[in-house]
């Protein structure tokens, strides 16, 4: 009976082995997919540039209002303000006029003449447009015409110099006076003064009235006309001089 015990004893330490007993083994298991498993096949999607969801999209920029355009002078009222010709508005206008008599243009000097729309609410005849377009633009086509033969000797080389406004002979016509049904600030005979050829030379503006506080040129060569033709308010060498006048 003795003999057995050992045997048994080894039997048993070694089925206690066998089964787990003691401290249990750590072990990492690899996770497989058993072949033939309904999982085995499956492709693995890995996300690209091409698959992932599109950025939102960016918020439409508002559009900038556009600024509304400047009515033109001749649609608005007239004024009693009286003109200055020492203004950066006044000097462009002259700039203006200075390109119409060089080129012999009216198109190139209209920014320096009487707008037609003052003229109409001006004038209190039948037909103030039509004496406009008829009247006025035709006079002032041929007085630029007139002026630019002035130039023919050499019209490269004559650059304006000044425009001399006799500001003490600027006056109010009053409404009423030459058929007009508003009343504006007239000045006469202010000196288009330029250098040609080395030399000073001028001719006068006939006259220039006022609307809303602004000088434009009306006539240029003349008031009262002797004839069909253009004519230049007295060339002189050098700046020559403006005389006074009453007219309207």
């Amino acid at each position: 009976m003795t003999s057995r015990a050992p045997a048994l004893a080894i039997a048993v330490l070694a089925c206690g082995v066998a089964s787990g007993g003691g401290a249990p083994a750590r072990t990492t298991a690899a996770r497989t997919t058993a072949p033939g498993s309904s999982t085995a096949n499956i492709p693995l999607t890995v996300p690209t540039a091409s698959t992932r969801a599109p950025p939102p999209p960016k918020p439409k920029a508002k559009a900038k209002a556009r600024p509304k355009p400047k009515p033109s002078p001749g649609s608005l009222p007239q004024t009693d303000q009286l003109p200055s010709a020492d203004t950066a508005g006044f000097h462009a206008e002259m700039a203006a006029l200075w390109r119409g008599v060089l080129s012999g243009s009216v198109a190139a000097a209209l920014p320096a003449f009487f707008p037609e729309g003052a003229y109409t609410q001006l004038k209190q005849i039948g037909d103030a447009s039509g004496d406009y377009t008829d009247r006025l633009l035709v006079d002032y086509r041929l007085d630029l015409a007139a002026a630019h033969a002035l130039l023919v000797a050499d019209p490269g080389s004559a650059r304006l110099v000044d425009v001399e406004v006799p500001a003490s002979y600027a006056h109010w016509v009053s409404p009423g006076a030459c058929y007009n049904g508003v009343g504006y600030f007239e000045v006469p005979n202010s000196r288009v003064v330029y250098r040609e050829g080395g030399q000073l030379r001028s001719f006068g503006i006939a006259s220039m009235i006022s609307w809303r506080g602004v000088w434009y040129v009306v006539h240029l060569g003349a008031i009262l006309r002797s004839g069909g033709a253009g004519e230049v308010d007295d060339p002189s060498s050098g700046t020559g001089e403006s005389a006074p006048s009453s007219t309207c």
